[in-house]
C-alpha cells in the first residue's frame, strides 16, 4: 500500500512539474517576441525617414518592404500558429500599403508585434503541442509554427542591418537578452 502511495504522489508532483514547466514556455515565448518587438522598434527608430524608401539593389525589397513583409509573417504564421484569425491576407501588407512612411509602418510592424503576442497569451499550453498543417503542407506543433515565425521575423529584421549601414546609420546594439 506503501508504494502505491508513493507512486501516486510521485506521479502527481511529476504532473505539477510539468504543467509548470508548460505555463512558464507560454510566458517565456511572450517574453522572447516582447524582446524582439522592442528589437524591431530600435531599428524602425534607428533608420532615417528617408531610408524607408532605400533598396541596396533596385530588384530588391525596400527598408519598409522588409518590415512589411516581416510583419505579413508576423499575422499569417502568428495566426496559423495560435488560431486568432488574421485581419490581413497572406503578403497583404507589403504588396498594398502605399504609406509607407517611418511613423506609418511603424504603427503597422508594432501591431503585427502585438497581434503575435496576444495570440500567445491566449493559448493555453496544451495548445502549443497541437498538430497542425502550416500552409496546408508542413506539419508541425502550434509550438514549432511560433519557433518558424519568430525565425522568419529574426531573419527578416537582421537583413536591413545592411540597409542601416547603407543609410549611413549604425545597427541598434545586438539584444538577446
Amino acid at each position: 500500500m506503501k508504494v502505491i502511495n508513493v507512486l501516486t504522489m510521485l506521479c502527481l508532483l511529476l504532473s505539477f512539474v510539468s504543467a509548470a514547466q508548460a505555463q512558464t514556455t507560454t510566458d517565456e515565448l511572450v517574453k522572447e517576441w516582447e524582446r524582439a518587438r522592442a528589437y524591431t522598434k530600435e531599428y524602425l527608430d534607428t533608420m532615417p525617414e528617408s531610408g524607408y524608401g532605400l533598396k541596396p539593389t533596385p530588384d530588391m525589397r525596400s527598408f519598409a518592404d522588409q518590415m512589411l513583409h516581416l510583419t505579413d509573417g508576423n499575422y499569417g504564421m502568428g495566426a496559423a500558429a495560435t488560431g486568432a484569425k488574421s485581419p490581413y491576407g497572406m503578403g497583404e501588407l507589403e504588396k498594398s500599403t502605399t504609406d509607407k512612411s517611418k511613423a506609418n509602418v511603424t504603427k503597422v510592424v508594432l501591431a503585427g508585434y502585438d497581434f503575435v503576442i496576444d495570440g500567445i497569451k491566449k493559448m493555453t499550453p496544451a495548445q502549443l503541442a497541437e498538430p497542425i498543417k502550416l500552409f496546408g503542407r508542413f506539419d508541425m506543433t502550434r509550438g514549432m509554427a511560433l519557433a518558424k515565425v519568430f525565425e522568419h521575423q529574426t531573419h527578416h529584421r537582421g537583413q536591413t542591418t545592411v540597409y542601416l549601414r547603407l543609410a549611413g546609420v549604425k545597427p541598434p546594439q545586438e539584444k538577446l537578452f
